[in-house]
């Protein structure tokens, strides 16, 4: 077996890649912008790698791919299952793997508290792939933090050249991020990226879809020819901030991504429908009584009545983001707005309802990831190929 160092030219998605005692840990935000935040929810989110993968070329039938995970484990809720790891071979599902063992964080959400203990490192073999030149895909687990420890094969390993794909960078909630999604290809990002033909930089952080400046830097740095931006359920469900100050904030982030990158196709789209919250503000709270029945659910403990003090709601940041993209866009041709509701509505959720009242399946992360598609990227979409 062949051991091939693990180096930035072998792994897409993540903006940042940091040493650790066993290896490298890939994160999703860049040191600067996590600085900037001591949020702990923010820091889990970031260095859950939803959309890194490793990418080779190689003729290798045999792969082995050691890491370190760290899985949670939360007091009084069902055992989360292992992370999955997804084996794509030029492009095609190959497989799919766990890895035992690993960091465990157990979180204790009526209290309020979080304790790491630590565990050994494991291995995803994959075997049995075409002894043939082949292109490599490893997608981490988009929902459990992943330290890489070692890669080995049984022929050499070398970088895939550029294909020239376009670069897509969507920013997004826990939905976006991939929250009770089958797998790390079938987030629906991940989905929308692939039946649209671009490469995927996912910054969905659980939890944390917040108008942070430092992420608004984030994605005004990062190269890319494609930008969406999917805004309003964490505000509602965190009460952060009320509308007086919504408006303002989303020009803001707004204005830092065009400084740099005024031209780029960017697209703003609002939360997809989610019951509990289109008339009632947050915060949003666990439902501990379901638990004795083996379920985690969420519920909005706001007051509807609120809203004439300011309180958010996903009724309320529709209009709000709808009425800043259609007077925006008088001045930016580049600008567009997608509402959520178009991914997933009343139909959707009376077909699919939201298992936890917050968060979709794997069946709906399937239904939101073809119809962005078809929205986004189709001809006369925001996001069609101007050059085919």
């Amino acid at each position: 077996m062949h051991t091939t160092p693990l180096t930035a030219d072998l792994i897409r998605g993540a903006l940042d890649l940091e040493r650790t005692e066993h290896g490298l840990l890939p994160h999703r935000l860049p040191a600067r912008a996590r600085a900037q935040c001591a949020d702990p929810q923010l820091h889990m989110a970031e260095s859950q790698p939803s959309g890194v993968r490793l990418v080779f070329r190689t003729r290798a039938g045999t792969v082995e791919l050691d890491t370190l995970p760290t899985k949670r484990v939360y007091v009084g809720a069902p055992p989360r299952p292992d992370g999955v790891y997804d084996l794509l071979v030029d492009g095609r599902p190959a497989g799919s793997a766990s890895v035992t063992g690993g960091n465990t964080l157990t979180i204790d959400m009526a209290a309020g508290t979080a304790e790491q203990r630590p565990g050994p490192v494991g291995t995803v073999r994959f075997t049995g792939l075409p002894a043939t030149v082949k292109d490599v895909e490893i997608w981490l687990p988009h929902n459990e933090t992943t330290e890489l420890v070692a890669l080995r094969t049984d022929a050499p390993v070398e970088p895939v050249p550029d294909r020239g794909r376009r670069v897509w960078l969507h920013h997004g909630s826990s939905i976006s991020h991939g929250s009770d999604a089958a797998s790390p290809t079938t987030t629906w990002p991940a989905l929308a990226a692939s039946l649209g033909g671009v490469e995927l930089i996912n910054l969905g952080l659980g939890g944390s879809a917040l108008l942070d400046p430092f992420t608004a830097r984030t994605l005004r740095d990062t190269p890319a020819d494609l930008i969406s931006v999917k805004l309003g359920i964490n505000l509602v469900n965190t009460d952060l901030m009320r509308l007086r100050a919504f408006g303002p904030a989303v020009h803001g982030f707004l204005d830092t991504i065009r400084e740099g990158r005024p031209d780029t196709p960017l697209l703003v789209v609002s939360p997809i429908l989610c019951p509990i919250h289109e008339d009632t503000p947050g915060p949003c709270a666990p439902d501990f009584g379901a638990l004795s029945s083996g379920l985690l659910r969420f519920r909005a403990t706001g007051d509807p009545s609120e809203r004439a003090y300011g309180k958010l709601t996903l009724e309320v940041i529709r209009d709000e983001l709808a009425l800043i993209v259609r007077r925006r866009a008088t001045e930016d041709p580049h600008l567009y707005y997608l509402d959520g509701r178009d991914l997933y509505g009343e139909a959707d959720s009376a077909e699919l309802p939201l298992p936890d009242d917050l968060h979709p399946d794997a069946a709906t992360h399937r239904r939101i990831g073809e119809r962005f598609a078809a929205l986004a990227f189709a001809p006369g979409g925001p996001f069609a190929d101007r050059a085919v």
